[in-house]
């Protein structure tokens, strides 16, 4: 055993307690600096860094439930750590998210669902399409009036309707008017051999969609659609309610003959729209 003397085992110790302390002093400044890090963020960045870490769960639950606490938080940054969730395994989640993502702004929100509005699922496409509808961004009125003229699903295609009318861009007043109106609507039918294309959800919401757009060249489906005594009493309403917020003067004879209508709800509300029209 090597004998050391007094002096050089006092020189050993002192080095070993300054290397103690150094390695203690640097542990505890990572440790304070990665405390300093987290406190320096926000309430809000914090809570959006938690619900991020809960987008990697297994569980189905917990990722819609962290997408629906993001989209509640209507902030850009929330909203762009739920981007992901868009292609989410999960159809609830991937719906849950169409909303969640709406505080990106118009452009960016439409640009990021128009893709999903063609998802195998009927449940996601028709809460995209209702969350696109509510951009309110003409870039989504193509990809929407093809969802309204070729969807398979009744609940989607008055989706698309109903935001075709938040949208109310005139661009698609010709194919709303085209589904609306019952001449086109038979041709299709022979062509297409459907029979959803009556739906009465769908043509309320169309009759609807023109009316928010307000252009004139929905008159004649409209029209039409007033005079139609075969089409459900909420549809034909609904149109004379259109025509009152148009307010063409083209209406005034279909709108005059409606106020008569056996149907006083119909009545009253082509009386109303009558009024508008003729001061």
């Amino acid at each position: 055993m090597h004998n050391i003397s007094r002096q050089e085992f006092s020189s050993w110790l002192l080095s070993s307690s300054v290397l103690v302390v150094l390695v203690v002093f640097t542990t505890g400044t990572v440790f304070a600096l990665g405390a300093q890090a987290t406190r320096a963020l926000t309430p809000r960045q914090l809570e959006i860094e938690k619900q991020q870490q809960r987008l990697a769960s297994v569980s189905e639950e917990e990722r819609r439930d962290a997408v629906m606490r993001l989209g509640a938080m209507h902030l850009a940054a929330a909203s762009r750590v739920s981007l992901p969730a868009l292609a989410d395994p999960s159809p609830i989640v991937r719906a849950v998210a169409a909303h969640a993502i709406l505080a990106l702004g118009p452009e960016e929100s439409a640009s990021a669902l128009i893709p999903i509005l063609n998802d195998n699922d009927e449940f996601v496409r028709r809460e995209v399409a209702y969350s696109l509808g509510l951009t309110r961004s003409r870039s989504a009125t193509a990809p929407l009036s093809e969802r309204l003229v070729s969807d398979k699903e009744d609940g989607v295609r008055a989706a698309a309707a109903v935001a075709l009318g938040e949208v109310a861009d005139e661009a698609a007043v010709v194919v709303l008017a085209t589904v609306l109106s019952p001449q086109a609507s038979a041709q299709r039918k022979e062509k297409r051999k459907r029979k959803d294309e009556r739906n009465p959800f769908v043509l309320r919401a169309i009759a609807t969609a023109l009316g928010r757009t307000r252009s004139r060249a929905g008159v004649p489906a409209l029209v039409t659609a007033l005079a139609n005594e075969e089409l459900p009493g909420d549809v034909r309403r609904e149109a004379a309610h259109a025509l009152g917020l148009i307010g063409d003067p083209v209406a005034v004879p279909a709108l005059r003959t409606a106020s008569s209508a056996e149907d006083p709800y119909l009545a009253r509300t082509a009386h109303e729209s009558l009024r508008k029209l003729t001061p």
